[in-house]
């Protein structure tokens, strides 16, 4: 790949002069994917290329359980123009000596800042699900499988199967682990609103720290994970003794969650989008809407509601101030029937 001025380009001579100037020594890491879309603002895609790219020309390797390092002795690429001119530590290792070059051991103890692991022998199932989860809220969901978390822990991947038998029991476990981060005050506010409020807003910043998390929930085929089934308990039981029907409690339970999680699956979205754009919503939202809303503005007498949007001011669409939109009126519905049950309706 030349140096051609691509964002992958540039990428790549980056990070070769940080290699060939020493900046990232032998048996270093070098920035992961997650981590290359961050500081540059790329795609996923961009950033794998860039690393494959680096592991073609003899510059970087993988390590099982560390991540992608450089290559002891590897040929030292030429530093770009107007970079460091002292000489490069990988220079001198052109051609070591069998004593020179250290094994594969150490390079795993420097990478993880002389941390050894015990590999399967500290194998348990709290390491792999919190593995897993690290991976996701990393890298996103699609980027999880048990080969990935076996080279994360440094171990075969089929030793997994023994602590945990499948992805989807995997699944089930990082969502009770990330549930149970955060505990639902015991009890919950007097008064049923304030309670059922306090359930989604605990939901909603679960979503947030963890973006992969909405995705993975289904309320057709829910999960049975203790953690997140506390949180049905707890808003079943806020709604109990107030004239509803067992049908519209569970209901009424089930629906506000699904809410919640439906407008928490957008976070992995927009993690994704500023990553493909490089650009924030508010960002793409600037330099988008000009030319959409020429093209929509240009019939106000078929868009009169945009046209007096446009003219208007300025409205909150974040996903925080929907959320608080949403839930107030899913409470206000809720406070409806129970008013209707109370009067006999």
């Amino acid at each position: 790949m030349a140096e051609d001025g691509t964002p992958s380009g540039r990428i790549l001579a980056e990070l070769r002069r940080r290699i060939a100037t020493g900046e990232l020594a032998p048996g270093e890491r070098v920035p992961s994917t997650r981590a290359i879309t961050r500081e540059w603002g790329v795609a996923m895609a961009t950033a794998t290329k860039v690393l494959s790219r680096l592991r073609e020309e003899g510059l970087v390797r993988a390590v099982p359980g560390v991540g992608t390092v450089v290559v002891v002795g590897a040929p030292a690429p030429a530093a770009a123009p107007g970079s460091s001119s002292r000489v490069s530590p990988l220079a001198s290792l052109a051609a070591p000596s069998d004593s020179a070059v250290p094994s594969e051991a150490a390079v795993v103890r420097r990478a993880r800042g002389g941390a050894e692991r015990g590999g399967d022998r500290e194998l348990s199932r709290e390491r792999i699900v919190a593995t897993a989860v690290r991976v996701a809220d990393d890298e996103g969901i699609a980027a999880l499988s048990m080969r990935r978390i076996a080279t994360d822990l440094g171990v075969a991947t089929m030793s997994l199967y023994r602590h945990v038998p499948s992805k989807d029991e995997l699944l089930r476990l990082m969502t009770d682990r990330v549930f149970g981060e955060e505990p639902l005050p015991d009890p919950l506010p007097p008064g049923w609103r304030e309670g059922l409020e306090t359930v989604a807003r605990v939901q909603w910043r679960i979503y947030r720290r963890h973006p992969w998390l909405a995705g993975t929930m289904s309320f057709t085929r829910p999960v049975l994970a203790p953690d997140a089934a506390v949180h049905t308990e707890r808003t079943m039981a806020a709604l109990a003794g107030l004239g509803l029907s067992v049908e519209e409690v569970v209901q009424a339970s089930v629906t506000l969650a699904a809410f919640v999680c439906g407008l928490a699956v957008h976070f992995e979205r927009e993690a994704q989008a500023v990553q493909d754009s490089g650009m924030s919503a508010d960002e793409w939202m600037d330099r988008h809407d000009l030319a959409e809303r020429d093209r929509l503005m240009a019939d106000p007498e078929r868009f009169p509601m945009f046209d007096a949007l446009v003219r208007g001011p300025e409205i909150d669409m974040s996903l925080d101030a929907l959320f608080v939109f949403g839930v107030a009126r899913m409470l206000d519905g809720i406070g409806a029937v129970i008013a209707r049950r109370a009067g006999g309706g």
